[in-house]
Formats: structure tokens, C-alpha cells, sequence
């Protein structure tokens, strides 16, 4: 659970009121995080995207396109983040191929007062949905799997990684 340095959740005032939090006087920092996801399906659909087969086009160009557009939008979707001046939004996504799995691994930078975590994540899940999307008339047993921050830095609490089990 992530809480601020009095043991409250960071959206929660005093009295228990949800509040966006203020960064009026933290320092602006270079903030960078990196998110993983990952898709499954049958290897067929992965041949199928590899090979660019998708009757409804480049599914991975479309799914990079619609995540960076999403992480740019992500405070109109998550009631109270902040809106971030974002200088870097990439995606990368990586097969295998006989697993049936797609990696996707998002990364965000901003130079600013309050992380880009959830901007990142926001870029992987949306270009996870995408590749959903674009495949799902030719594969009905596509899941989003563990989509995670895998690495934050630039805040007060320096570079924190994870990597589930």
C-alpha cells in the first residue's frame, strides 16, 4: 500500500476527504517509470500479428499509437492525477511466439513534481486493450495479463523496482 510519510493514503486529507494532493512545493525532478504487461493468446494470432495478417491492420503500430495517445490522456480518465508535461512516452513489445504471449513494456518521463507511474501503466493496458480489439474476431481466448510498474525514479523515494512472482 502506497501511503505518504503519516501513514495515510495520499489521497485521503486529515479528515478522511478525498483530495487531489498538492505538489505546489515539491522540486521539479526528472521522473521516469516503466511499466510490463503482457497479452495471451493462441500462437496462431501471434503468427497471424507477426506476419501482419490482421484483416484490421498493423495491430502492434496500432496498439503503440493508441498507448502513448492514451498515457497522454490518462488524467481525463483517472479522477485525481495530475495533468504532466510528458517528454518521453514509448512502447515496446517483444513475442513468444510458442507461449502465446505478447510483452509490452511502457515507458514514461516528465521533468515535474509528481511521478509518471500510472501514466505508464495507463500506456500498457491500453495498448493491451488494442491488441485485444484488433484480434479478437479471429481468437476468443485472448487475456490481459499482470500489467505492473517494474520501475519508478525521480521522486523522494528514488528508484524503487518491482517484479512480481
Amino acid at each position: 500500500m502506497n501511503t505518504s510519510e503519516k501513514g495515510q493514503l495520499t489521497h485521503l486529507d486529515e479528515q478522511g476527504n478525498i483530495h487531489m494532493v498538492d505538489v505546489t512545493n515539491r522540486p521539479e525532478t526528472v521522473r521516469e517509470a516503466i511499466a510490463h504487461g503482457r497479452v495471451r493468446m493462441q500462437p496462431e494470432t501471434i503468427h497471424l500479428i507477426e506476419n501482419n495478417q490482421i484483416s484490421k491492420g498493423s495491430v502492434l503500430e496500432v496498439a503503440k499509437i493508441a498507448g502513448i495517445m492514451a498515457a497522454k490522456q490518462t488524467p481525463q480518465i483517472i479522477p485525481l492525477c495530475h495533468p504532466l508535461p510528458m517528454t518521453h512516452i514509448d512502447l515496446q513489445f517483444t513475442f513468444e511466439s510458442e507461449a502465446g504471449l505478447i510483452f509490452i513494456e511502457g515507458r514514461t518521463r516528465t521533468n515535474y513534481k509528481t511521478g509518471v507511474d500510472v501514466e505508464a501503466l495507463t500506456a500498457v493496458t491500453v495498448a493491451a486493450l488494442t491488441i485485444y480489439d484488433m484480434c479478437k474476431g479471429v481468437d476468443t481466448t485472448i487475456t490481459l495479463e499482470q500489467a505492473y510498474i517494474a520501475q519508478k525514479s525521480g521522486g523522494k523515494s528514488g528508484t524503487v523496482t518491482f517484479q512480481p512472482a
